[in-house]
């Protein structure tokens, strides 16, 4: 198979811009000349790419996979260019890591911290955003990790040989309010009263197992607020103003502090467990590492374990 590296890197400027002319402009060459250019790349995978009767241009699903390689590509024939004209060569690879909103102050510092105590120094840059949108980057090989709660019925939506995963932690989701003067949550939830609900929003990852909860319960609650971001239902539940589902890990402080107070029992809580993914089409070098010292970790604590 003879590939040219022009049109991969053809490829992947149509898939940014999802247009031929603007493609074409930012590549310095003709529309013709690199649609032509597209169509050898195609002809010598043997594969249809693009999806030209949708406007903007839509990638196939072998396109949709393809790219994530051929940005893969691109970006390590330019690291090993830098390297030997020695402008990047101390700094070493730097990781794109995807994080959940609700993970990414009260979990990724602290994972962090433990790897570079363990030996294992990583440059990171973080991307705090919600689920979808990490998928969505980890598919088109803009991030090369991402660390979400997991959710079995969810899944997440990708396949496990192409992104495979590896468990991280556990903790768990609990309703939280604030206190009244005697040190009493404002709410409860087995009093049969109608409770205010600070919800997720349609379409939020955490909000299903939420809703399902709520359903298999019957709670009787009246929606005064939704987001999509548990940061914000624990600020408003600060105020007073209902009673939020977070994540144990996002409100630790306040627990502590005694600002919120868990308004249930076990019966209300929701098991997580958090998990790393990745690309198993990207080779870049230091992922590869980390995945291993991960699965070298996880096979000791499994051997320690006892009986």
């Amino acid at each position: 198979m003879n590939l040219e590296t022009k049109w991969l890197e053809d490829f992947v400027a149509l898939a940014s811009t999802r247009s031929f002319s603007q493609a074409a402009a930012r590549r310095f060459v003709t529309q013709p000349a690199f649609s032509r250019r597209i169509r050898s790349l195609e002809n010598t995978l043997g594969l249809t790419l693009i999806n030209r009767s949708r406007t903007p241009i839509e990638l196939t699903e072998a396109g949709q996979l393809f790219l994530v390689t051929a940005r893969s590509l691109v970006e390590q024939l330019g690291e090993v260019v830098r390297y030997l004209h020695n402008l990047e060569g101390q700094q070493g690879e730097v990781l794109q890591i995807a994080v959940a909103h609700s993970l990414a102050l009260g979990f990724f510092p602290q994972w962090i911290a433990h790897l570079r105590r363990e030996g294992l120094p990583l440059n990171t840059r973080l991307l705090a955003t919600n689920v979808g949108d990490a998928v969505h980057a980890l598919r088109d090989g803009t991030c090369d990790l991402i660390i979400a709660y997991y959710d079995p019925d969810a899944a997440l939506q990708m396949d496990p040989e192409i992104f495979p995963s590896l468990h991280l932690g556990r903790t768990d989701m609990l309703p939280v309010c604030s206190r009244d003067d005697h040190g009493q949550p404002l709410f409860d939830l087995d009093s049969g009263q109608v409770v205010p609900l600070l919800a997720y929003s349609a379409g939020a990852f955490l909000g299903r197992s939420v809703n399902l909860l709520l359903r298999q319960r019957g709670l009787r609650s009246t929606r005064v607020y939704e987001t999509a971001m548990a940061d914000s239902l624990k600020g408003m539940a600060l105020q007073g103003l209902g009673v939020a589902w977070v994540p144990r890990l996002s409100v630790q402080a306040e627990l502590q502090r005694g600002e919120l107070v868990a308004c249930g029992g076990e019966q209300w809580q929701i098991p997580l467990e958090i998990r790393l993914h990745r690309c198993a089409l990207i080779r870049k070098a230091a992922v590869r590492l980390l995945w291993r010292r991960l699965e070298k970790s996880a096979a000791d604590d499994e051997t320690q374990r006892p009986d």
